[in-house]
């Protein structure tokens, strides 16, 4: 008889077995191929459908307890369902192993191919984690990438000092000015061609002569250091934006969206000089002291002279009072504007150049009855420093909305004209103007 091939297990019949006895597995054994012996006919008998490998090894499992056995019965079978179920029934017929009573149920019918494509599934998915995380990259990734290896090409030696730059810094008309050659590497990275780097914290001819003829964006780290480049570039070149990474971050550092918000973000070279108390040289001043002192000193010195003029004047006391009214009426510097009054040609050509110089500012100019320009203050200082004048004040004009407070402080300073971009209130005794009536 030749040798009987390994089961491909399909099903597996597990039964249990309770016998009022004491046995042992070959008496179970015995009994199961004894008592369905010719119970269904040549095809399913089963000691042929083991010789043939269509029924696997019969295995019992018994535990003998107080006189009694129970335990399991498990038959694999590679037959179809049918066929399968018809064998387990069978089990349950036998009523007597030995000399003891016996009861067999079949607990179920197990299907190996759910418990086979289950593994398959778990394995299949272990592999593909495999597979796409060290093996396939994504295309995603290998498009950045090639990209990316693009732009590190396209990095360029710039101008006489042989600046990192992007390629497109000749032909743009605008430049965007960064500190290092890393940080131009990162701006390529994200699309930006046309920056150019200082390369250490003096300015090189090249980035000047470039700020002359281009439209020049300054990009720099939130940091002490990027202040200073700051600084150091308004003293020589000519910049027209400022703008800076968020604190304590480099340039090199951000991310896309970062550095967009940050460009977005960009202020005048004229807010950045205020925001850092810089002078056009790049020296850092006291703000407040810089403008008001010529103002109070100009206050005072005109007070000095009105009471001088009256010493001067008259002698007796009816000759004083009536030079007094005729100083009073030459020292007046803006009579107090009615409802109706207006400015004059020459005042309105000189707000609308000084208002469209300071757009963009955030900052507010202060006239004298001359015209002439008394200082420059930025928004936040703005009511602060004219209380301190106390007087003299014949304009102002700011980059910003004329609000009640600063109207009602106008008024009690005998202001004549405030002009602002736009206007929430109205008042009889300054005459109050904005862009649109300019």
């Amino acid at each position: 008889m030749a040798k009987i091939s390994p089961i491909a297990s399909k099903y597996i019949v597990r039964s249990s077995i309770k016998i009022d006895g004491i046995v042992d597995r070959p008496d179970v054994i015995g009994a199961v191929f004894g008592q369905t012996e010719g119970l269904l006919g040549n095809d399913l008998e089963l000691r042929e459908l083991q010789r043939s490998g269509k029924i696997g090894r019969i295995e019992v499992n018994l535990k003998t307890t107080g006189g009694k056995t129970a335990g399991e019965i498990i038959i694999p079978s590679s037959l179809d369902k049918t066929e399968t179920a018809i064998v387990a029934a069978a089990l349950e017929i036998i009523q007597r192993i030995g000399p003891c009573n016996a009861d067999i149920k079949v607990q179920a019918i197990e299907d190996v191919r759910i418990t086979k494509r289950q593994f398959v599934i778990d394995r299949a998915k272990a592999l593909l984690s495999h597979l796409t995380e060290n093996t396939l990259p994504d295309s995603q990734e290998i498009a950045s990438e090639v990209a990316e290896s693009v732009r590190m090409m396209e990095i360029k030696d710039y101008g006489r000092d042989k600046l990192p730059a992007g390629p497109e810094v000749a032909d743009s008309e605008e430049i965007i000015v960064v500190e290092g050659r890393a940080d131009v590497l990162m701006m390529l990275k994200h699309g930006f061609k046309n920056c150019i780097a200082m390369q250490g914290s003096s300015v090189p001819k090249t980035i000047i002569e470039l700020s002359k003829k281009k439209s020049t964006i300054v990009f720099v780290d939130g940091d002490r250091g990027g202040d200073l480049n700051i600084r150091e570039l308004i003293s020589v070149a000519e910049i027209d934006f400022v703008c800076k990474a968020p604190d304590g971050k480099e340039v090199e550092e951000l991310t896309k969206k970062e550095i967009h918000k940050a460009l977005r973000g960009k202020i005048t070279a004229e807010q950045a000089k205020l925001d850092l108390g810089v002078t056009e040289s790049g020296e850092l001043i006291n703000q407040n002291t810089r403008l008001k002192r010529p103002l109070v000193k100009r206050d005072k010195d005109h007070r000095n002279k009105s009471r001088n003029d009256r010493k001067s004047n008259g002698r007796d006391r009816p000759e004083k009072k009536n030079d007094r009214r005729v100083a009073t009426t030459r020292a007046a510097p803006s009579p107090r504007p009615s409802k109706s009054s207006g400015p004059t040609a020459s005042e309105k050509t000189k707000f609308k150049e000084v208002a469209d110089d300071l757009v963009g500012t955030r900052g507010a100019c202060i006239f004298d009855n001359k015209l002439n320009i008394l200082g420059k203050v930025p928004l936040t200082e703005l009511t602060t420093t004219i209380k301190s004048l106390g007087g003299g004040i014949h304009a102002i004009v700011l980059d910003g909305e004329i609000k009640e407070e600063l109207s009602k402080t106008a008024e009690g300073l005998k202001i004549g004209f405030l002009v602002g971009t736009k206007s929430s209130v109205k008042s009889s005794r300054v005459k109050i103007l904005t862009e649109k009536e300019l």
